[in-house]
């Protein structure tokens, strides 16, 4: 609820931080952003933290067809008011697994559904302002399903050798930072023989 309030008395400890309660300024179904009135860790004086804490987990695929094809979504992103080409990537609930989430997005995105996930990586995609954790998949084995967009996305469907993705993320040309690490984590893997065979020389096949 908008305008809740919590005081500590005698403040939490939170790593250096000594924080004196919080506030939530803004909510809805899939975040909240708080205010927690703190003690700075360096100065000992008094200051304020604002956090935007994610109701769901970032998940993100990187599919790869039998001919080592992969697959973008584009849509326009409200916050930067730009298009943009990315991997398929949603949010699922924190009591989901992620590789449920995955699939689904990738069904409900490109209309494909994978026979098999295979974990990419995690990261925490920007931990001074929020606690989204992102989690991403490789997936292949893929069938065709039958795809289910959200009201608010009005999507269009690329499919390209990874190669030239990988071409597009270097020349700055894909902005999405999950897509951009998803693709590179892809390569250093696979450079570094962390990943099957087969996978390894679709992702490293450069014509």
């Amino acid at each position: 609820m908008t305008g809740r309030k919590i005081v500590h008395d005698p403040p939490v400890q939170r790593g250096p931080w000594l924080v004196h309660g919080e506030e939530t300024v803004f909510e809805n179904p899939w975040l909240a952003l708080k205010r927690y009135p703190v003690t700075q860790p360096n100065t000992h004086a008094p200051g304020e933290y604002g956090v935007v804490h994610f109701k769901n987990v970032a998940v993100g695929v990187l599919p790869l067809d039998e001919d080592g094809h992969t697959y973008l979504v584009g849509q326009h992103r409200f916050a930067f008011d730009a298009y943009s080409w990315e991997l398929p990537e949603g949010g699922g609930r924190l009591d989901t697994l992620p590789e449920d989430t995955a699939r689904r997005e990738m069904e409900e995105e490109t209309g494909l559904v994978p026979s098999a996930l295979m974990p990419l990586g995690s990261w925490q995609t920007s931990n001074s302002v929020t606690d989204e954790r992102a989690v991403a998949f490789i997936a292949t084995g893929l069938k065709a399903g039958q795809t289910a967009p959200d009201p608010s996305e009005v999507l269009a469907l690329r499919r390209l050798k990874f190669a030239d993705l990988l071409a597009l993320v270097m020349q700055g040309e894909i902005a999405d930072a999950f897509t951009v690490l998803m693709v590179q984590t892809a390569v250093l893997k696979a450079q570094a023989g962390l990943l099957p065979a087969e996978i390894s020389r679709h992702l490293l096949t450069q014509d």
